[in-house]
């Protein structure tokens, strides 16, 4: 919808870090942002978020195909920003919180799938999960 970030923030954990996803986000003209090890408040959302992400969703799914992987991993994303609450955001959803946002009310979040920018298309993904 935006086109691709010109960076990329997070934590300095192997995920992070592989050679394969710097090369694929050098592909895409995406730079890479570390916050300093040991220093989570630095990106304390992003912390956060991949936390639960880890905890509620990677460490608990079987992926038996890439298919299947991004069936569960909308279905994840549609919940946690759209059906659960966030205390960080007064207890209002993600996409709620958005709509109510005169920066982003025009473009809310939406639980249909846009389509991949040409830079997205053939790398195997077509939206990040949004934090």
């Amino acid at each position: 919808m935006h086109g691709v970030p010109e960076h990329i923030r997070s934590d300095n954990g192997s995920e992070f870090t592989a050679k394969a996803i710097r090369r694929w986000l050098g592909q895409l003209g995406v730079g890479t942002l570390y916050i300093e090890p040991a220093s989570p408040w630095q990106n304390g959302y992003a912390e956060s978020f991949h936390s639960r992400l880890r905890d509620e969703f990677l460490a608990v799914e079987e992926f038996e195909s890439l298919a299947a992987a991004r069936k569960l991993t909308a279905a994840w994303r549609e919940d946690y920003n759209h059906h659960r609450p966030h205390g960080s955001l007064g207890y209002l959803t993600p996409a709620q919180f958005a709509a109510r946002c005169p920066a982003s009310a025009p473009k809310a979040a939406s639980a249909t799938p846009q389509q991949p920018s040409p830079l997205q298309q053939g790398s195997g993904f077509t939206q990040p999960v949004p934090s």
